[in-house]
């Protein structure tokens, strides 16, 4: 009885996700991608707005509740990469629903099967993602994600050998082009880099454990990025 009251809330929160993009017209195309909006109210509180795939999903909701009553916290989540034609314009769309302080984001897990980004075009497009947020919200304050592990089906605690090797060295690349644009990068692939073990064993999710884990950094890159001091409160002027 618990677990299908709990499944009908989450069916009700992923229809109101769904409708606002289907008003905005962003290319969702069903669960669990679309935009969240936080349910704070006050609008003195300062606008957070995370951006990825499920991995953000999973810990977007703990994140929120870390933050209650001190910042709204917004979602995108997408399974769009670099390449996806409508990713720029969606992403301009959604930056609209701002403005935003702080924007900690990523897109990283799904662009790793091989093809689906040629050769030598992760770096350019990347690029290029990062000049919509500068144009979209040249106010908010830009904090990138790495992308976190992809293990062997069945043996979480053992890194994907054909394919991790991909997602390392497009961190290593991300973190060089954020840079360049003087953007902190928020390590989540080092973090758990000694915890595999809390990984879901499907090769990309984590477990309960390794959510919180994740959202506690999360939560306190935001507050340290909002205020320089980690406690997370700041007033809109």
């Amino acid at each position: 009885m618990k677990i299908r009251f709990l499944l009908l809330i989450l069916m009700g929160v992923t229809a109101i996700a769904g409708a606002n993009d289907v008003k905005l017209g962003l290319h969702s195309n069903g669960k669990p991608w679309g935009i969240y909006k936080s349910d704070e109210k006050d609008e003195k509180l300062p606008r957070v707005l995370l951006i990825g795939d499920s991995i953000v999903n999973s810990y977007r909701g703990s994140v929120g509740k870390a933050l209650a009553g001190k910042v709204a916290v917004d979602a995108w989540v997408t399974g769009m990469n670099v390449k996806s034609p409508t990713l720029h314009a969606d992403l301009k769309t959604v930056l609209q629903q701002g403005p935003y302080d702080v924007i900690h984001f990523n897109i990283g897990l799904h662009g790793w099967p091989e093809g689906r980004i040629p050769e030598g075009q992760y770096e350019p497009l990347l690029k290029k993602y990062v000049e919509v947020f500068r144009k979209g919200a040249p106010q908010a304050k830009l904090i990138w994600c790495s992308t976190t592990q992809i293990s062997v089906k069945g043996e979480p605690s053992r890194l994907d050998p054909v394919n991790n090797p991909t997602i390392i060295e497009r961190n290593v690349i991300a973190e060089r082009v954020m840079k360049s644009y003087g953007i902190e990068t928020d390590d989540l692939y080092r973090l758990m880099s000694d915890k595999l073990d809390l990984m879901h064993g499907d090769k990309f999710h984590w477990s309960k454990a390794g959510v919180e884990v994740q959202s506690r950094q999360v939560a306190g890159v935001i507050r340290q990025a909002l205020t320089g001091a980690g406690d997370g409160e700041k007033s809109r002027k």
